[in-house]
């Protein structure tokens, strides 16, 4: 079982309250985090790209670094872990973005993947006149595909002469080609996102849901792995889950209790706004998850709150899951939290046993 970091890229990490730890997002915090989860032994930390936030009084995500330079950076200065960037598509051609893995594939050989965002909210694209309008959501998987197809043929032979309804390559020439397969990691939740995930990416994001309910998104992974069997590919699951843990369980929910009564209902307003633009959403969107998610203090929506044992419990059985190759974590204090994972909270867990004998 793989584990992760989903790096603070966006001020204020995932809780948006008034109550939280505050910070603006820096190449050192990030740099310091990602070190941090390296010497414990996680595989893996991912940048998100974010372009405009959400405002209210916090400010949520108002201030973002860039994805693919962030994590060049830290490429430089880690040695071991694998290192996601993830593309908005819309604002970034694909033969560009081949060629930006390949140059961080070239500081940190083998260890680096690509993210695809196909882009829920559309105040980040109109900002920039690049929104094409709401029918977007109906063929944004499409051009994801197209988009995938363009980069892998460009990592493989180092040309691509593709021509889509979307793309149109003409003897488009890339070299170096990258040490290894650069792997594609995607969010698909609704039935045509996890038919993308199954045909061209190697992992895909499954939600969670709820306050210590691990195995809230079994139903997602299973529809996955019937996904990638039906595509002859082997396409992992990650789960993504907030982590509030502190030496008793009445501690970590007093915590949680604090920060939900601080929530910025205005910036909140403004995630639900965006959306419900995807009229057509399936019910397992992404936007449907995030519009109707029961406390909207946490962006993420599934939380493991408790004790070290009972944080290490529940993310063993969420690692039971069939179909679940990593778990990506995030945290109200980075630092702090991921010192209390490392030292308490790893070593509790059945299912990264191996990181114990490896040390």
């Amino acid at each position: 079982m793989e584990i992760g970091v989903f790096i603070p890229i966006g001020n204020n990490g995932w809780l948006i309250s008034d109550n939280s730890p505050t910070y603006m997002p820096s190449f050192e915090l990030n740099k310091q985090i990602v070190q941090k989860a390296e010497s414990y032994g996680l595989d893996f930390a991912l940048s998100m790209i974010k372009l405009r936030g959400f405002g209210g009084r916090t400010e949520h995500w108002d201030h973002n670094l860039e994805s693919f330079t962030l994590m060049a950076g830290i490429a430089a200065v880690t040695s071991r872990i694998k290192l996601f960037a993830s593309t908005a598509i819309l604002t970034l051609p694909p033969a560009l973005c081949a060629r930006m893995a390949v140059t961080i594939d070239s500081i940190a050989p083998g260890r680096f993947g690509v993210n695809i965002v196909t882009g829920w909210q559309a105040a980040e694209y109109e900002q920039m006149s690049l929104w094409p309008g709401n029918a977007y959501f109906g063929y944004r998987y499409d051009y994801a595909e197209e988009y995938v197809k363009v980069m892998k043929d460009l990592w493989t032979n180092g040309s691509s002469d593709f021509k889509g309804k979307h793309f149109t390559m003409n003897d488009c020439k890339l070299s170096p080609k990258p040490s290894q397969p650069i792997k594609i990691v995607a969010a698909g939740q609704s039935p045509r996102g996890v038919e993308f995930a199954a045909n061209f990416a190697d992992y895909n994001f499954c939600g969670a849901s709820g306050h210590n309910t691990p195995k809230t998104f079994e139903k997602g992974n299973l529809a996955l792995v019937e996904a990638a069997t039906k595509a002859g590919r082997d396409v992992g699951a990650m789960v993504l889950f907030m982590i509030i843990v502190y030496e008793t369980d009445d501690e970590a929910w007093a915590k949680w209790d604090w920060y939900s009564k601080g929530v910025d209902l205005d910036a909140t307003s403004w995630v639900t706004s965006q959306a419900t633009k995807d009229t057509n959403a399936a019910s397992t969107s992404t936007a449907s998850r995030i519009s109707r998610n029961d406390n909207p203090v946490n962006l993420n929506g599934g939380a493991l709150i408790g004790s070290y044992k009972t944080v290490a419990k529940h993310l063993d059985e969420a690692a039971e899951i069939a179909g679940t190759k990593g778990i990506m974590l995030i945290f109200d204090d980075f630092l702090l939290g991921l010192d209390k994972f490392g030292k308490h909270v790893q070593p509790l867990m059945k299912s990264r046993s191996h990181v114990k004998e490896a040390s």
